[in-house]
């Protein structure tokens, strides 16, 4: 494609996207990618310049390694439902982009696709399922995948409404068509699922900040709507500015027993005020208690700061998204509408216990920042993961199989259990909204948990869970290959209403192009 049809075609695309929203922002392409129909920007492999990604940044936290049940038999976690790592990835990829092995988050990969879980009977006294399975592991001969997967319950109506604030950052760096515009496109999605008994606010922060829409009932589809087609990009980011603001609208119309919740949109490019991810995760905490929860939705390329938005949410009692096109954002905003923005436990923390008989040594993959110390477990002050109605949560082991010795602690370590054909119990602490003292639930993985061949379901998590490895460079991918988890994916999609496990194999064959 020569510069004047490039030219031609970002023109072409322009025109439509801003016909679409109504949007008044000011939009501007770097490079010379045009967008696609859906608001993102689509690599054409005949270009030879790659959108400029330097800037952007990303956390480095150490992987899980191999832990001996010698050593220790417990595991501690946080659950994390965010799934910001996926459509990134996806967003690299179709930008024509090897991603960066550090903005490769595996259980977010994994936590992207559903399973089919049980869910959890509306009269249960615990709000969850829990599930345990184990197979050979693909990529590893002589190896064990476990699978742990929480399957939270839906809804239930509360009548009490929802107070909510849009925090939009209108600061020069979201001009780009796949920022701005397409953040207005998207909360206009999420605007139509509101109702009389919803209030909005809106503010948004650029070089200040600036309340736009004030207590305005959710109902009020087209006041909401002109108020974002009016937005503008530009000028600098004084994000801590407007998150305060944020919050004193939220204490102002807080519902008592309702979802009361700031969404910040944004690409974490903060530059006025307070900006470090210390200083900013100081002053979501100093608001958590509050009742007032924050989600970050992450849009945009060149200069996301992956890290301070994954900070922001997790500190906020919230979850994190990124929004790489409209298809990802109605995902977010209609179709999970409940699990973003309604809360059914709080710090949900898992340990697993490993039998020393069947299990030698272990490794969780990913969560590799979400790690606790075991004592961490049932200490109630100690922050943990949320999870909204419907959210489930995987998580995936690496084991190396044991030899029948049993070691002399916990659980297993009684003579009762010498001879026990467990693989693993799970324990699961999570407190209900607004409660300050956790309840536990327990699940064993029995000998029946085991089977040669996993079930569908179960098969493409690992395919998902071996491409993670190659993705992020990983130490322990050992003999993972791309054209085994391919295999593996593409004979497991199933169903696949939604079409996004066939789009996982499509990935595969743009990584293979780009390596």
């Amino acid at each position: 494609m020569n510069a004047k049809t490039l030219a031609a075609a970002a023109v072409a695309g322009l025109v439509a996207l801003a016909g679409c929203a109504g949007t008044g922002g000011t939009v501007s392409f770097e490079g010379a990618a045009a967008p696609a129909a859906s608001g993102g920007v689509m690599y054409d492999p005949n270009y030879d310049q790659a959108p400029d990604t330097s800037q952007e940044e990303y956390g480095d936290s150490p992987e899980q390694p191999f832990t001996s049940t010698a050593t220790s038999l417990l595991s501690t976690f946080s659950a994390d439902v965010d799934t910001a790592s996926y459509s990134n990835m996806r967003r690299q990829l179709n930008d024509g982009i090897v991603p960066e092995a550090d903005s490769i988050r595996i259980e977010e990969l994994v936590n992207y696709f559903d399973y089919g879980y049980p869910i959890p009977d509306a009269n249960s006294d615990t709000p969850f399922t829990v599930t345990t399975k184990v197979s050979p592991a693909p990529w590893a001969e002589g190896h064990q995948l476990a699978l742990i997967g929480v399957q939270a319950g839906k809804a239930q109506a509360s009548g009490k409404g929802n107070n909510i604030v849009f925090l939009l950052d209108v600061s020069g760096s979201m001009a780009d068509s796949n920022k701005l515009p397409l953040l207005i496109r998207s909360f206009s999605l999420l605007i139509d699922q509101l109702g009389e008994d919803d209030v909005v606010s809106i503010v948004t922060y650029a070089g200040a900040e600036e309340v736009v829409a004030d207590s305005v009932r959710g109902s009020e589809h087209s006041r909401l709507k002109e108020a974002l087609d009016a937005l503008n990009a530009g000028g600098s980011t004084a994000g801590a500015a407007g998150i305060q603001t944020a919050y004193e609208l939220a204490a102002k119309n807080f519902i008592e027993g309702g979802n009361n919740r700031v969404i910040l949109a944004t690409d974490g490019d903060f530059n006025v005020g307070l900006s470090t991810t210390a200083q900013l995760t100081d002053l979501i905490e100093r608001e958590r208690d509050s009742g007032v929860y924050i989600s970050v939705l992450g849009f945009g390329m060149g200069n996301l700061k992956d890290a301070m938005m994954e900070s922001i949410a997790d500190h906020g009692n919230g979850n994190y998204a990124y929004i790489d096109d409209l298809d990802e954002a109605k995902k977010v905003l209609v179709d999970e509408f409940d699990a973003t923005m309604l809360v059914v436990a709080q710090d949900l923390k898992l340990q697993v216990e490993f039998n020393p008989a069947l299990v030698k040594e272990y490794r969780l993959i990913g969560y590799d920042n979400r790690r606790l110390e075991d004592e961490d477990f049932a200490n109630d002050a100690k922050d943990a993961g949320d999870v909204g109605a419907g959210h489930s949560v995987t998580a995936l082991y690496e084991l190396v199989p044991a030899d029948g010795a049993a070691a002399d602690q916990l659980k297993y370590s009684d003579t009762t259990a010498t001879g026990s054909d467990d693989f693993f119990t799970v324990s699961l602490r999570y407190k209900r909204p607004g409660q300050s003292t956790s309840t536990l639930v327990e699940s064993v993985a029995g000998a029946d948990a085991y089977a040669d061949a996993p079930d569908a379901d179960f098969a493409f998590a690992a395919a998902v869970a071996e491409f993670g490895l190659l993705l992020s460079q990983s130490d322990y991918a050992e003999d993972a290959k791309l054209a085994d988890a391919k295999a593996l994916a593409s004979q497991n999609v199933g169903a696949d209403r939604d079409g996004l496990r066939a789009e996982l194999v499509a990935l595969m064959d743009r990584y293979a192009e780009l390596r």
